[in-house]
């Protein structure tokens, strides 16, 4: 008799225990995976940029960027101060390493380095990117450094109008020679350029980031043509990078071990009505734009017979320049979007755009409006595997990937939806390496809350809140910061809904006893 109660209680707990995984599963919140689970070298990051973070704007020599600009003639917040990270980068460094990273994201900027951006290298500018970077590989944490970061200095905008002109090809090169000779010997992973498709839609397609181009009706462009630009500076992108890529191969490669990459900002594509052509359409669009040239030497056929003659053509030497040039792929993710074919048809301006050259309708999924992002980690899975089965199966790195919330610093230290958002992505980026991607890092963004290069200082990505009020720019943990901090440090007890919960408690029983 007792046999069979102990059997009877064993067969209890067996079928408690699959209902309540049972019950996660279907809450869509089921998590099953660790830090651990990852291969060995994996890298954890988090990320930031030079305008965003660095402030200083005018200080030690630094010159304006198109950024800089862009903000002040429109009279909105701007990054002036931003975190202060110029003056506080050793302060923040030492938050790095009490969370626990593996490696930090974070770009340099052109103006501070080389103020009219070409000529003479600035000193403090030199210096201040030599101590950071010593600081960071003092403590273990691997610098990835993206020289271009949408903020190229405005002198070269006025001198000859900066990426619509190819004489910035050889100015970018220069300026990479500097970075490369100057921080080479810490620095081992190199992004050339950020988001290359959005820097180019927004800046001269839209008008909506510097250096505001467009031709575009209701978008008070005071210059510009949306119908040709953005495809002639997407192709002034690919040569730049392809010729640091080349640079870095012949003078610093066998020196330094490192390795030059391009990033670009990837959408998950669905569709409602299972519309695969606009599906594909979309992707040619957005990512074959440039892998198409990076990884086959050519735009997609689809681009190609839409764009016609406003699409500028590779020469053979071109092609071969550019093709295989980029020894990784940054990958940029936050949103899934739902597209639909439509009709081509010209903007209302009458003349042809990006979004009417793609010939689909978009609607991000989530409230974009409100900067309330999906949670949809499948988006992240069918980047990754779309990027191999159809590019070869670069390796990759995910540069930047995290979830806005509205700043309020009573409410955000309890960022419990960025938390869930995090590791919902984070588990399917360990499901694309398993299937088979060669992913090989993840980093959130963004380590502190920054200045948002849209939204200014009305929402907030940080995994530490950064007061905007206070003078000295006080850095404080939110829930996500600690979670993320134990994630990276093997600790299992706060995945899942119930380790959450115990972490609020855990941060709430600290917080009310200090």
């Amino acid at each position: 008799m007792e046999q069979n109660r102990e059997r009877n209680r064993a067969m209890e707990l067996v079928l408690n225990l699959f209902t309540i995984f049972l019950l996660l599963a279907l809450s869509g919140r089921v998590t099953c995976c660790g830090r651990n689970d990852f291969p060995e070298g994996f890298a954890f990051g988090a990320a930031s940029s030079a305008y965003q973070w660095e402030g200083a704007f005018d200080e030690d020599g630094r010159k304006l960027s198109v950024w800089d600009t862009f903000l002040h003639s429109r009279n909105r917040s701007n990054g002036d101060i931003a975190c202060d990270g110029y003056h506080k980068y050793k302060e923040d460094v030492q938050l790095m390493v009490e969370t626990g990273l593996d490696a930090f994201r974070f770009s340099i900027s052109w103006s501070r380095l080389i103020p009219n951006g070409r000529g003479p290298v600035n000193p403090k500018g030199l210096q201040f990117y030599k101590d950071f970077i010593q600081e960071l590989v003092s403590y273990g944490i691997e610098p990835h450094v993206t020289l271009f970061h949408y903020d190229h200095p405005q002198y070269l905008e006025d001198d000859y109008g900066g990426w619509i002109n190819r004489r910035i090809i050889e100015d970018f090169t220069a300026y990479a020679d500097v970075c490369f000779r100057e921080f080479g010997h810490h620095v081992k992973f190199w992004t050339t350029i950020n988001e290359a498709n959005v820097f180019t839609i927004g800046g001269y397609n839209d008008g909506i980031t510097p250096p505001g181009r467009c031709s575009s009706p209701g978008r008070n462009c005071t210059w510009g043509n949306s119908s040709t630009e953005p495809y002639i500076v997407g192709h002034n992108l690919l040569f730049a990078h392809s010729s640091v890529s080349r640079l870095y191969k012949q003078k610093y490669k066998e020196t330094q071990g490192g390795s030059v990459g391009f990033s670009l900002f990837a959408l998950g594509f669905t569709s409602a009505t299972d519309d695969d052509i606009a599906i594909q359409r979309a992707k040619d669009f957005y990512l074959g734009w440039m892998l198409g040239p990076l990884i086959y030497g050519d735009y997609p056929e689809e681009m190609k017979n839409s764009v016609g003659s406003r699409l500028p053509v590779f020469s053979k030497e071109e092609s071969e320049q550019v093709k295989g040039s980029s020894d990784f792929i940054g990958i940029i993710h936050y949103l899934a979007a739902s597209v639909t074919n439509i009709e081509l048809k010209r903007s209302l301006s009458g003349n042809p755009d990006f979004y009417s050259d793609m010939g689909v309708s978009m609607t991000y999924l989530g409230n974009f409006s409100a900067f309330e992002y999906a949670v949809a980690p499948w988006a992240m899975e069918s980047v990754l595997e779309y990027m191999k089965q159809s590019y070869g199966n670069p390796p990759i790195y995910i540069l930047e990937n995290g979830t806005p919330m509205k700043q309020d610093l009573q409410l955000q230290q309890k960022d419990t939806p960025r938390i869930e958002y995090l590791h919902a992505y984070i588990d399917a980026v360990l499901n694309a390496v398993r299937n088979g991607s060669d992913t090989r890092g993840y980093f959130v963004w963004s380590f502190m809350d920054l200045y948002e290069l849209v939204k200014g200082y009305e929402f907030s990505f940080g995994l530490y809140s950064v007061n905007f009020s206070d003078p000295n720019r006080k850095r404080s943990p939110k829930l996500s910061a600690h979670w993320y901090s134990a994630f990276l440090k093997g600790n299992t007890r706060f995945l899942g809904s119930q380790g959450i919960m115990q972490l609020q408690q855990n941060n709430f029983s600290s917080s009310a006893s200090s």
